[in-house]
């Protein structure tokens, strides 16, 4: 039915099932600018304030997007930014999730934020990127499960590109400028217009 509504309608459809999903998500307290689009779902998970969801302009998503707080967890898609779903954003305790201008979000992110987690304009994060401001405590005397988490910011300056499957550690600041290369683990800072790769992520050259 899907396929035969898109062949008769193309992106008419859409654009009316995107008023739809912006009038829904308003009546629901999430704050939602002009010109939204989606081709997909947004999927809820709020177990905080509904009005710290925010999307601004111009913001479009193509495929599902997840969005979960809990405390004062805040989210921010910043005008402009385009979601290439399926992508998760969880925002917890008094974190904020904030996605510059003209960023662009690939399938398979997964964004855990238990402290800041900031991505400056025009960024671009590969698929399957995971970036996590928190992490499990691991002491032997305890069990993993019980043992709480350690919270720091993630930082990630304008004009950044995160290849595929790229993992950022907690408490890091990737410079403005910075590419980070397939599979590498980002646990320290870089510096700016830098290419790293790796496993931890190092330093190989500057961009030209």
């Amino acid at each position: 039915m899907r396929m035969i509504l898109e062949m008769l309608f193309g992106d008419r459809l859409w654009r009316v099932w995107s008023l739809l999903i912006a009038w829904a998500l308003r009546c629901y307290g999430v704050q939602v600018g002009r010109g939204f689009f989606i081709k997909g779902r947004i999927l809820l998970k709020l177990r905080g304030r509904r009005d710290r969801i925010i999307i601004g302009d111009n913001v479009s998503v193509w495929g599902d997007l997840d969005l979960r707080n809990r405390e004062n967890g805040t989210i921010i898609l910043r005008d402009g930014v385009v979601v290439d779903g399926p992508c998760r954003l969880v925002a917890a305790r008094d974190a904020v999730v904030d996605i510059g201008e003209q960023c662009a979000l690939t399938p398979y992110l997964l964004l855990n934020a238990g402290a800041d987690v900031r991505i400056g304009r025009g960024t671009i994060i590969g698929p399957r990127v995971s970036i996590n401001s928190s992490e499990h405590v691991y002491d032997r005397s305890v069990p993993v499960r019980q043992s709480g988490y350690t919270h720091e910011p993630v930082i990630i300056g304008s004009d950044c590109w995160l290849a595929a499957n790229v993992s950022v550690t907690k408490g890091v600041t990737i410079a403005d400028g910075s590419v980070i290369g397939a599979n590498a683990v980002v646990t320290a800072d870089t510096l700016p217009y830098s290419v790293n790769v790796g496993v931890p992520a190092r330093k190989i050259c500057d961009r030209p």
